[in-house]
């Protein structure tokens, strides 16, 4: 009766909107610092992705939410559905906390052959989260009406531990080899592997850690898939992805890989354990996860993640909402001369977002030389090839007026790349957030390549083609819309820079 009557009020509050005029309307989405086209709730508290799925044309992300406060609390699952993960459509809160505590992160899946007994020789969505209250225990949910509403399996919890407080983000997927559904769970500095035949019953199959990769903090947020390794379907790699709560390469929050070989039962490590891959190199990528039942023609996988950090999550200055998802990408994986690594890529989808589009070619960088001097904008792409010439450095200044700047610059002679948003506008709010962020970079064939995402508090950079990787949130006045491409010490040829527009994502 409560969930009916909240639902209730809010569908009064909208009809109450469209009766007193088209104020709400003009300003829907338009908040100062308001995402243009990254997913944020309409109001209130969101971090982590969870229960990413595929399902029937739709895309779904839920989200850990708190309805009632713009600070974290008592987590909810909020829910929107997509048909190209570019436009959203908010729906109802999916998952409320029960007597079994709130509802943390989890993953959803498909069961397409009603292993679980749930959709009557049909098939449907199957939740799997965390219930969190005195301890943390992992509980399911399932959907017969396609996400819309879900009810609450009558046997939960179906997995909990005796021994750990940490002991959550179920990640679940079907195990083809096996017949299995495998779930992958964070317990304190070390994931463990169950599997079931049901999604109700689980049994323990092995551990992954401590002591391997980077152990800063808590292990959280699991991932396990497997990928084709330069788009060859006969030689696959299992990657295993595991975040942070503190202590990752930017410091604070944030996410590494490992990448080996799962045969059902454990996951066996390619490199030493003492080797640490990292996911982004900025400060602001955190809790990635992966639609379920979705991949890309060539074996790839589509993920987001939640933009933002834990030294700073609850104080960043935006207003009636507060956390934003990044772009989503593509992920694969590439040989390097030092190994496979992972690689991150744009979705094709955001192109339909492009207007106002301008081409430069074949054009020498010089100190003082700015040929974007006439370019503007707050919501924008930038694809640029250089040819590395005499310049000690070159790159961008964004987001720019006489007082701010966000500064994107690749440094030849220590053959590495930096975002630094120290004057970026807004870094009051936290010690930790006035800061710069490089990553080792060498160019291919002397040439180095940008792709830039530019939103109203944020910035993603993919270098070589998404090699290394940053995401960084930043607070820039609206009024800073300047750009410059820079040079010092010498000049650099721009053989190819594209400037797009991008439209907001978002209507009423």
């Amino acid at each position: 009766m409560q969930k009916k009557f909240k639902h209730a009020i809010s569908l009064m509050t909208v009809l109450v909107i469209g009766v007193t005029g088209c104020a709400k309307e003009d300003n829907y989405y338009k908040e100062k610092y308001r995402p243009q086209y990254h997913f944020s709730p309409e109001e209130k508290w969101m971090n982590d992705p969870n229960g990413m799925v595929y399902y029937e044309g739709k895309y779904h992300l839920f989200y850990q939410h708190n309805p009632e406060d713009t600070i974290w609390g008592p987590m909810h699952w909020g829910h929107a559905i997509s048909t190209d993960m570019v436009t959203w459509k908010h729906l109802p809160i999916a998952l409320e906390p029960d007597d079994l505590g709130t509802i943390f992160s989890g993953s959803a899946v498909i069961d397409h052959n009603n292993s679980s007994g749930f959709f009557d020789n049909g098939s449907g969505i199957v939740a799997i989260y965390t219930n969190h209250k005195e301890g943390q225990t992992q509980s399911i949910a399932f959907s017969k009406d396609s996400g819309k509403t879900f009810d609450k399996y009558e046997g939960n919890p179906v997995l909990k531990s005796d021994y750990s407080i940490d002991f959550r983000d179920p990640k679940v997927f079907w195990h083809e080899e096996t017949q299995k559904w495998v779930m992958v769970l964070a317990v304190g500095d070390r994931v463990e592997f169950y599997n079931s035949s049901d999604l109700k019953n689980w049994q323990y199959l092995s551990k992954f850690g401590p002591y391997v990769g980077a152990r800063g903090g808590v292990w959280e947020c699991p991932e396990l898939f497997e990928l084709p390794v330069d788009g060859d379907m006969s030689k696959m790699k299992w990657v295993l992805k595991v975040d942070l709560g503190d202590r990752a390469v930017a410091g604070g929050s944030g996410g590494q890989y490992f990448i080996g070989h799962f045969d059902g039962t454990e996951f066996i490590n390619d490199n030493p354990k003492n080797t640490v891959l990292w996911l982004d190199y900025g400060a602001d990528f955190y809790a990635s996860q992966s639609w379920s039942n979705a991949k890309a023609t060539d074996g790839s996988y589509y993920w987001l993640a939640w933009m933002n950090n834990w030294k700073y999550a609850n104080v960043i200055p935006t207003g009636v909402w507060r956390g934003q998802m990044s772009i989503p990408r593509k992920v694969s994986l590439k040989s390097f001369p030092e190994g496979i690594r992972l690689v991150q890529t744009p979705v094709e989808e955001l192109k339909s977002l492009r207007y106002g589009s301008k081409t430069i070619k074949d054009e020498t960088i010089t100190p003082e030389k700015n040929i974007l001097k006439k370019y503007s904008g707050d919501s924008y792409e930038i694809i640029a090839e250089f040819e590395l010439g005499t310049a000690e450095e070159f790159g961008f200044k964004l987001r720019k007026s006489d007082s701010e700047e966000t500064v994107v610059s690749y440094n030849t002679k220590l053959k590495n790349i930096s975002v630094n948003r120290a004057n970026s506008g807004n870094v009051s709010f936290n010690e930790n957030f006035k800061r710069k962020f490089t990553a080792e970079l060498n160019p291919l064939d002397n040439k180095v390549k940008m792709h830039i995402f530019i939103d109203a508090s944020s910035i993603e950079l993919f270098a070589n083609d998404g090699e290394v990787v940053m995401t960084n949130l930043i607070f820039p006045d609206p009024n800073s819309k300047d750009l410059e491409l820079f040079s010092i010490g010498g000049d650099v040829r721009v053989e190819k820079l594209e400037f797009h527009k991008l439209r907001s994502s978002w209507k009423k």
